[in-house]
């Protein structure tokens, strides 16, 4: 999965953050977005003692009040395998922030958190102290240890060789192992007819049969879900088609509006699962060995 301790948000330094994630998105997440253009973000209200990490664009993070949009469509993600690696041995390659692999070791029998990043590492494994879950400071392609299933989400597209990814995993899980996989869809992320997003991070990005094709080539079986947007956001969506756009802007409540909405949502204004998956945000991969 890629990538405020203090009392209230502190915005810090003059680097901007990730203007790409907004290219297919209704105005009001590229509002959201551009007003986080000129500033970065630290965590809100970290435990004592656990460095708060910047805003980069690169990987998601909780507790930075504009960034809740992400945070919830990844953390949806996690929190529906969570509840199919009970009980199983499982490694969250790219943890990023750590978030994941804490939700995850909440119903699995052990956890291992990935990421080479340092500063990641450091603050998961300050952060998410569990007697199940532990993390590694490593590479993706050369940390193996065996375990029952491996979680990659929203990475894939940032490797240069998916394939041989995909056949580590496959290694490391065992003949009853599972891999979830999930990736951008290029359909909802590019600018309509472009082969790729502006995203400077992303290598590859794939349309749903493309991705399902990259999968099945190494794995026995393979479901392909979609995330789209549920509850508040499917209301939102509706809105937007009955001209909630103009009526906002024209009454000067897009701030306070937004401002309030974008806090509020919660995974469970996401759904996985079946449906037209060229109008899915995301796609996942079950991938069975």
């Amino acid at each position: 999965m890629r990538d405020f301790g203090a009392q209230g948000a502190r915005a810090v330094g003059g680097s901007s953050l990730d203007p790409w994630r907004c290219l297919r998105l209704p105005a009001w997440l590229a509002l959201i977005r551009s007003r986080t253009v000129e500033r970065e973000y630290l965590q809100l209200d970290q435990p004592p003692g656990v460095p708060p990490l910047p805003l980069t664009g690169e990987r998601t993070l909780p507790d930075v009040p504009e960034e809740n949009y992400w945070f919830r469509r990844h953390l949806a993600v996690y929190e529906w395998i969570a509840k199919r690696v009970a009980g199983l041995r499982v490694v969250d390659m790219a943890c990023g922030e750590g978030y994941g692999s804490d939700r995850l070791a909440q119903a699995a029998a052990s956890v291992v958190g990935v990421d080479a990043n340092p500063d990641a590492h450091e603050h998961a494994r300050l952060r998410y102290v569990r007697s199940n879950l532990r993390f590694e400071r490593d590479l993706v392609e050369s940390f193996a240890e065996p375990c029952d299933a491996v979680v990659f989400l929203q990475t894939i597209e940032h490797v240069e060789d998916p394939g041989a990814i995909l056949e580590h995993f496959k290694s490391m899980a065992g003949p009853n192992g599972t891999a979830y996989v999930s990736t951008p869809n290029l359909l909802t992320l590019a600018p309509s007819g472009a082969e790729k997003s502006d995203n400077p991070w992303h290598i590859r990005e794939y349309r749903a049969e493309e991705f399902r094709e990259l999968c099945e080539a190494h794995f026995a079986r393979v479901e392909m879900l979609g995330l789209f947007h549920a509850r508040k956001l499917r209301a939102h969506e509706l809105a937007l088609k009955l001209g909630w756009d103009p009526i906002h802007k024209a009454l000067r409540l897009t701030k306070p509006f937004y401002d309030r909405f974008t806090p509020a949502i919660s995974s469970s204004d996401f759904r996985l699962g079946d449906g037209d998956l060229d109008r899915a945000l995301d796609f996942l991969a079950v991938c069975h060995v």
